[in-house]
């Protein structure tokens, strides 16, 4: 594609506004518009960012070439499907819809228009990730850790699908293979949905995944740690580093053996993880525009996004099992 892309955000609010304010600036696309339900705040946005308010979203959607939506999740399916109705591509915020069928539905929708579903999970372009890689090769463990403190925003769902959903992704992205088999628990402190889940999640070539979510903590921890035949690999998202620590190829095991405590770096080197800088959101917007422009593929597909809510639709059921479980037997010793 060699004309400027036309292109418009849907959802200003906290994370719509800066998908906004980064397509202001990317070569090859031009922003037409965006379109936000609350008068007050589409008013505030345009003022700040000097990009004009559509009339209404179909007045938008007939004007663009590709939309980001960035509306709360439940109203992800609707507002995506007006937008592939009219042949305009899309990026999804994560998770791609709230349940299986939409997103089914979303993406036979898409191939029929011919156009593209890219979905929004960025922390595929986490300096972090990034990083690591190109040294990753076949884990057979995964731990990974995601504390926030609590925020209004987001809690409409299950932490699974708020903040478990970001960490599904990234272990299905490393692992490469068919999930086999969930197992979850979780509990609501201060919504009536899940705040606190942790799953573990099986696969078809033996690895498995530990993961553990909460949106109700005093700090936030964004870790992975990756355990492989060649080494150990430990990530903090929210710093965007990392390190490997990987057996040495000159060490004679037999002989380490025979030592009592043997210093670690004589068989062990540390390797730091190091990527270029650069702002997830905006470098994934950039992948958007490319994958639309025909220039790249799509880095995050829809049957990726799927895929991903595919496992935490197992994780949320077998919370719910498990919490059905717990309320029957407390129902049954109180009678």
């Amino acid at each position: 594609m060699s004309a400027t892309l036309r292109v418009g955000v849907i959802g200003t609010g906290a994370l719509g506004f800066h998908h906004l304010r980064h397509l202001r600036t990317l070569d090859g696309a031009t922003v037409r518009g965006f379109w936000e339900t609350d008068a007050a705040r589409s008013a505030k946005v345009a003022q700040e960012l000097g990009v004009a308010a559509a009339a209404s979203l179909d007045a938008l959607l007939d004007d663009v070439d590709a939309v980001s939506i960035v509306v709360p999740t439940p109203a992800h399916y609707a507002v995506a499907k007006a937008a592939l109705e009219r042949g305009k591509h899309v990026l999804i915020e994560k998770p791609i819809t709230t349940t299986l069928a939409e997103a089914d539905e979303l993406l036979a929708l898409a191939k029929a228009k011919g156009v593209l579903v890219q979905i929004g999970h960025i922390e595929r372009f986490n300096r972090a990730i990034r990083a690591a890689l190109p040294y990753v090769d076949h884990p057979l463990f995964i731990e990974s850790e995601r504390l926030a403190p609590f925020n209004p925003r987001g809690s409409d769902v299950a932490v699974v699908l708020d903040l478990m959903i970001h960490d599904i992704d990234l272990v299905l992205t490393l692992i490469r293979a068919k999930v086999t088999e969930v197992r979850a628990a979780g509990v609501g402190i201060l919504t009536p949905s899940v705040d606190i889940a942790d799953a573990r999640v099986a696969f078809g070539n033996g690895a498995i995944a530990n993961i553990t979510a909460s949106r109700i903590s005093r700090d936030r921890t964004r870790k992975l740690r990756l355990f492989q035949r060649n080494g150990y690999l430990t990530l903090d998202l929210g710093a965007g580093n990392g390190e490997l620590f990987r057996l040495r190829g000159d060490v004679d095991l037999a002989a380490l053996a025979q030592q009592a405590q043997p210093d670690i770096t004589t068989f062990v080197e540390r390797i730091p993880l190091e990527a270029p800088e650069g702002d997830a959101l905006k470098l994934e917007l950039e992948s958007f525009i490319a994958a639309v422009r025909g220039e790249a593929p799509v880095p995050v597909t829809g049957d990726e996004g799927r895929d991903a809510l595919a496992v935490a639709m197992q994780i949320v059921a077998d919370i719910e099992r498990s919490r059905s479980a717990m309320a029957a037997a407390a129902r049954s010793a109180g009678a």
